[in-house]
């Protein structure tokens, strides 16, 4: 069964009608540029085949009636009421439309029911797809027009300012503006993007470590703070600078001695990655996959030295692709502390990378990662 035929009968069987729209929005694997959102910098995503999808239909009133049919939950709550999050799965839905509705958009009470391909707390943005579909869906219910761009700022919102994740924009803008065959290169301070091929020969893999992690409670809003730290250092050397994406690996190595050492570290890994993706995109244009693996690599390496933000499974994954013939190279991919690895590999190695990475890992803990081979997708889109 499809995974829009499934949220299709889920929606019948609980609701006795049928859905007026089915939508679905992508999670989301970045190739580089591990943290380098929030610092106003650049990031290469590519929308994956896993997705969040939703079956939904308008009620009359302001009710909004949500099931989520992978954990066997119900919602409800009022659009003229939302309560401050709880910590549940609901929040994300929840945030949205108090998002939209802050934004001056009018909202039409639903019934919806939500499922996902997307593994919850991996790396690969299942909260932004949630986020972005319910989104959409209330668009296409409700009737307003909204471009993708301000669709994912009114979503990342949500996330920061209802959910209490300080998250970047990154994530809802791939779940958004994702194109197949495509990664994008984003700049996450004016949102200029350009869509920049991928190597139709070169698969992206995922390796899951099975490990979750709660990125609200997680140092995630600890490195954010470190970061605007350097920045307010630095500017009394550098004035007119906003964030790191203004500062160069030459002012930084100046003016490191103003730092603390950890300051210093968290900054030079922003620093060296935001050069990065835009070598990587140069790379992409030019066919250029054995360059773009081995950014990969290095970025891995700075997120676990320097950002320190990996974990010993990630490291493992990581490792053992790298030493696969074929294997153009691998790095931990979302906020890091658990959750997944992305590689790019070439479609014939792709027998030997599984059985080489799971049974490194195997050894090392004893259970086995869970491996997708995934293709670039579109970005949110209506699907009936």
């Amino acid at each position: 069964m499809t995974m829009q035929s499934k949220v299709t009968a889920a929606f019948q069987s609980r609701f006795r009608r049928q859905p007026e729209a089915v939508v679905r929005a992508p999670g989301r694997a970045n190739l580089l540029g591990g943290h380098t959102d929030y610092n106003d910098g650049y990031v290469l995503p590519v929308a994956l085949d896993r997705a969040a999808w939703i079956a939904a239909a308008p009620t009359a009133g302001p009710d909004v009636h949500l099931h989520a049919l992978d954990l066997n939950k119900s919602a409800a709550f009022s659009l003229e009421r939302i309560s401050p999050a709880n910590g549940e799965w609901a929040d994300y839905p929840c945030g949205v439309a108090w998002a939209l509705q802050d934004a001056g958009l009018g909202l039409l009470g639903m019934e919806a029911v939500l499922t996902s391909s997307v593994p919850v707390g991996s790396g690969l943005s299942s909260s932004a797809a949630i986020e972005v579909a319910f989104a959409y869906t209330w668009q296409v219910l409700s009737g307003f027009e909204l471009d993708r761009a301000k669709l994912a700022l009114l979503c990342q919102r949500a996330e920061n300012a209802y959910v209490g994740v300080n998250c970047g924009i990154l994530d809802q803008m791939a779940s958004a503006l994702g194109a197949e065959g495509c990664a994008r290169l984003l700049d996450c301070r004016t949102l200029e993007s350009e869509l920049v091929p991928l190597p139709r020969d070169v698969a992206i893999v995922v390796a899951d470590t099975k490990v979750r992690r709660a990125l609200a409670s997680s140092e995630y809003n600890v490195r954010r703070a470190q970061c605007e730290e350097a920045v307010a250092i630095l500017g009394e050397y550098l004035p007119g600078i906003r964030a790191l994406r203004d500062v160069s690996s030459d002012d930084l190595e100046r003016h490191k001695a103003h730092l603390s050492e950890i300051v210093y570290r968290r900054a030079r890994h922003v620093v060296a990655d935001n050069e990065r993706v835009l070598q990587a995109a140069k790379a992409l244009r030019a066919g250029d996959a054995a360059t773009v693996g081995a950014l990969m690599k290095a970025c891995h390496i700075s997120l676990r030295d320097d950002y320190e933000v990996s974990s010993p499974e990630l490291d493992v994954l990581a490792e053992a692709a790298w030493e696969v013939e074929g294997c153009y190279g691998a790095r931990l991919t979302g906020a890091g502390f658990g959750g997944c690895t992305v590689a790019l590999v070439a479609p014939g190695a792709l027998p030997d990378f599984e059985t080489r990475v799971v049974a490194a890992y195997e050894a090392a803990f004893d259970r086995a990662p869970d491996i997708y081979a995934c293709r670039s997708a579109n970005g949110v889109e209506r699907m009936v």
